[in-house]
């Protein structure tokens, strides 16, 4: 089996790392240079970037930041937000990311998926599902930052999305962000199951108990996370700590 990964994420706005609940009430945390570095020198697994209002604002990621947060790790760095073409890929690649994540511009041109993976690899393309569970307990895929709802339902285009060549998926449950209280195992499980590919879980994590659940058997091969190590409710080695003693093979 292989190890899972714990993965610190930053969600940027403005060159500053924010964070918010249900992708809303968004606050200033910190500079994502001073926290890509932390959560490197603690032992994080890989780090992530989003740039979450470039695709709502229509424009390009921030590639100075990126670049100046490639340069303070030496962990595997994945930058997502913005991304709409196969030249935004290698802007990022070529700014330091080692994969790139897509989701507006996923759901606009699925397309994009086959042509990024024939050109950079599989495993550069990581697809990134922001699912909202809607009122008769369906899961739906939004874009634009978790703003316009696309009527497609999640496991499906999960599937086609790793059908078209992505080599990895983020699950993020819309309705469990930044309220930890645990991840979507029942959404993470499905759609798990469903693919060939590595799934990792987002939105929900409060405790190390979260990571646990999530982390065992086949639900996860992974667990992003942003509000708890932002503000010090888990540090990565004493999760980690935690993770061995439950015997989850963990890095």
């Amino acid at each position: 089996m292989l190890k899972k990964r714990i993965i610190p994420c930053l969600d940027v706005r403005d060159g500053r790392v924010v964070k918010g609940k249900q992708f809303a009430n968004i606050q200033d945390v910190d500079c994502p240079i001073t926290l890509g570095a932390r959560y490197a020198s603690q032992g994080a697994d890989e780090l992530v970037f989003y740039d979450i209002t470039a695709s709502a604002e229509a424009r390009k990621p921030f590639y100075d930041v990126i670049d100046q947060v490639a340069r303070t790790i030496n962990i595997p760095f994945m930058v997502g937000g913005g991304i709409r073409s196969l030249d935004d890929m290698g802007a990022a690649l070529q700014a330091g990311a080692d994969k790139v994540s897509i989701n507006s511009a996923a759901v606009a041109d699925p397309g994009l998926i086959a042509q990024g993976a024939q050109k950079y690899g599989a495993q550069c393309i990581v697809v990134s599902l922001d699912v909202l569970q809607t009122q008769n307990n369906q899961w739906q895929i939004t874009t634009h930052g978790g703003s316009t709802l696309t009527g497609l339902d999640a496991i499906q285009w999960a599937k086609q999305a790793v059908d078209l060549g992505a080599g990895e998926l983020v699950i993020n449950s819309m309705k469990d962000d930044g309220m930890k209280r645990g991840f979507d195992l029942d959404l993470m499980a499905k759609i798990s199951a469903s693919v060939s590919v590595p799934v990792i879980a987002s939105g929900g994590a409060g405790q190390c108990e979260d990571f646990y659940k999530v982390l065992q058997g086949h639900i996860a091969d992974g667990a992003l996370a942003a509000s708890v190590f932002h503000y010090g409710t888990l540090t990565i080695p004493e999760l980690k700590d935690y993770l061995k003693s439950k015997k989850v093979p963990i890095r």
